[in-house]
């Protein structure tokens, strides 16, 4: 078991981790299957649509919809061929709503400000597309950050580690003096890969079993159990 003795610097997941985004995407999908004359799907759904990716989520989430105003002629939502479609349908209204009834979990700003205090390097690495991170993170935690990277075109998404070994090597840390946290499977499954202490959050979108069961190091129940780890 690695330890969490040794870190000199995190990086967190931001959906489900750092800001409860939850209703902000499933409002977007909302409004792009509305006005395409589709079915809207319950918010607790976007628990499990969310965490690989905006495409991926536009994909698990077509899979459940279905036709309801056939006056509008919709592209069919479950032909894969359609998927581009409907996914700059919905980044248009992520664009525009991507801060909608978003917040900070509680605790985290005061576990930042204890963090940054401390000398700590701080990061966010996410799969939401970058220009959404960034504003999100700009909007709601200022300068925090040492480093932010959301998705960006020609870098992998995670689980892929080398975003993380990026920032590890950005920070002139190892990967062991790192510690990675997220509230996926996808997240503990970066952590890993990237040879991290990789911490499961149980406040965010998954459960405990998840996160055990993909190779969490620790988990925390709140974010003040955080430095309790350091």
């Amino acid at each position: 078991m690695k330890s969490g003795k040794n870190i000199k610097g995190l990086i967190f997941d931001l959906d489900g981790t750092l800001l409860d985004t939850l209703t902000s995407l499933w409002y977007c999908s909302k409004c792009s299957l509305e006005q395409e004359g589709l079915k809207p799907l319950p918010r607790e759904n976007f628990r499990y649509y969310v965490g690989d990716g905006a495409l991926k989520q536009v994909e698990r989430y077509l899979k459940d919809t279905e036709i309801i105003d056939p006056l509008k002629l919709p592209p069919d939502p479950h032909d894969p061929a359609n998927l581009e479609y409907y996914y700059k349908s919905y980044m248009g209204f992520l664009d525009r709503y991507s801060d909608h009834e978003v917040r900070p979990y509680e605790g985290i700003p005061e576990l930042l400000k204890e963090l940054k205090e401390e000398g700590l390097r701080l990061a966010v690495f996410s799969n939401k597309p970058d220009r959404a991170a960034a504003g999100l993170i700009k909007k709601f935690f200022g300068s925090t950050f040492d480093i932010v990277y959301g998705k960006k075109e020609g870098l992998p998404k995670k689980p892929d580690p080398k975003v993380a070994l990026l920032i590890a090597e950005e920070f002139g840390l190892k990967p062991e003096e790192i510690m990675y946290l997220g509230d996926t499977d996808t997240d503990m499954k970066t952590g890993r890969n990237a040879g991290m202490f990789t911490v499961g959050v149980l406040w965010g979108f998954r459960d405990m079993e998840e996160l055990l069961k993909n190779g969490a190091d620790a988990l925390v129940s709140k974010p003040s159990d955080i430095k309790g780890l350091l």
